[in-house]
């Protein structure tokens, strides 16, 4: 199975090669917008900065290729900045540079007296069935390391949720689009059955 991968220059993307790659896949990178198109699936993984990473996807040519594999709901997975780059802004970004937006919401630092970053292993609660949690226990905890998280305006587009002081948002799915706050990458075997659903 052909795996397109968008790595915006920006993060360490050499687990989630790994782990695609252990299961069976091939990466193929995204090397122009036209590679967006023409993907079969797209891997997206973000770590650092939203802003950086957003004025990256704008002068690579890469939002509107990405807003329009989108929204006709092709097989798209992306992982912690790679999920938040789905939204319509952050309040880490203190310009204007356009988001994708293709859910409606805002990713919030944390608001919470305990130590930001959330970094360590947590559970999540499902909300919605979903075929990406096939075979993975309700028990069952991932690995997360951020200061930012989700608060889209539909609950319907929540997958699952983690408390962290209180409840977040911390995976998304409508359609074929999906992505995680948590990193199956390094959520070792629970992570490694997430990622081959």
């Amino acid at each position: 199975m052909e795996i397109t991968l968008l790595d915006y220059g920006a993060g360490n993307v050499r687990s989630v090669v790994n782990a695609v790659e252990r299961l069976g896949g091939r990466i193929r990178p995204v090397e122009k917008p036209a590679d967006i198109l023409d993907a079969e699936r797209l891997l997206f993984p973000g770590v650092g900065n939203y802003e950086s990473m957003i004025r990256i996807l704008n002068e690579k040519g890469f939002v509107e290729p990405l807003r329009q594999y989108l929204t006709a709901d092709r097989p798209f997975f992306g992982i912690c900045l790679g999920m938040q780059a789905l939204f319509e802004g952050s309040e880490e970004s203190r310009s204007d540079v356009e988001s994708i937006g293709f859910f409606k919401g805002m990713v919030k630092r944390f608001d919470t007296r305990l130590s930001v970053p959330h970094i360590g292993w947590n559970g999540i609660h499902l909300k919605q069935d979903s075929p990406l949690f096939d075979g993975v226990a309700p028990e069952s905890k991932f690995y997360f390391v951020h200061s930012y998280h989700l608060a889209p305006e539909d609950p319907d587009c929540v997958l699952t949720t983690t408390g962290y002081d209180y409840e977040f948002a911390s995976a998304v799915q409508q359609g074929n689009v999906a992505g995680t706050q948590f990193h199956p990458e390094k959520s070792q075997q629970v992570g490694f059955r997430f990622l081959e659903n």
